[in-house]
This record gives C-alpha cells, structure tokens and sequence, in this order.
C-alpha cells in the first residue's frame, strides 16, 4: 500500500521557517519523483517544489524559487520542504504527492499517489 505521511506543519510568526516531512512508503522511492503543493481557501493549488529521487534533480516554479528547498533522504524515504521567511500569505494546506519517473515525466503534470496533508498557518 503506498502511503504518503506529511509532518512539520504548525503555527509560525511570519519571517519564521518550517520543514515540512514526507515519509513515503509501498513504492520503490528512487523510481518515483516527490513533489509538493499546497492550497489556501479559496485559492487554486499550487506546486512549489518538486525532486526526482533517484538523481535529486530539483525544479521549482518561478513563484516558489528563493525561499522554498526541497530535498530527499533516499535513505529514509523522505522528502523534505524547507520554507523559509515565511509570509501570511504562506497559510496553506501543504501536501506531498508522488508520480513515476517515466519518459514524459513532468513536475507540473499529474501525480498518481497523494498524502492527506499538514497545515501550516503563518501569523502575522
């Protein structure tokens, strides 16, 4: 069963930092890229990192480049999102999804596993 477990999420000031966790599991992790997103009411998603395992080549789109990293432990199957000075604006729902790396892969195509997700709320 793939399983896809968020953690880090929580309450933080503004100009704070999170790391958001991503433990995964029920697939060959280096075989599949982990990519992050988030959603805030009333507001579309939006992918804001995204990691192919197996070569920990990393892609971000223009609007999360500069206080996002993400980065993967291969060792403990977990992939990690670290925000840093973060904003009000930052307030979201975080989730991790995960998608094989196949001829035609692309981070901002569509993802086959996803995780419930963590809460991060910025105060001002």
């Amino acid at each position: 069963e793939v399983q896809l477990v968020e953690s880090g999420g929580g309450l933080v000031q503004a100009g704070g930092s999170l790391r958001l966790s991503c433990a995964a599991s029920g697939f060959t992790f280096d075989d599949y890229a982990i990519g992050w997103f988030r959603q805030a009411p009333g507001k579309e998603r939006e992918g804001v990192a995204c990691v192919t395992n197996r070569d920990g080549n990393t892609y971000y789109p223009a609007s999360a480049k500069g206080r996002f990293t993400i980065s993967s432990d291969n060792a403990k199957n977990t992939v990690y999102l670290q925000i840093n000075t973060l904003e009000p604006e930052d307030t979201a729902v975080y989730w991790c999804a995960a998608d094989p790396v196949i001829a035609g892969f692309e981070c901002n195509g569509a993802w086959v596993y996803r995780g419930q997700g963590t809460q991060v709320t910025v105060s001002s």
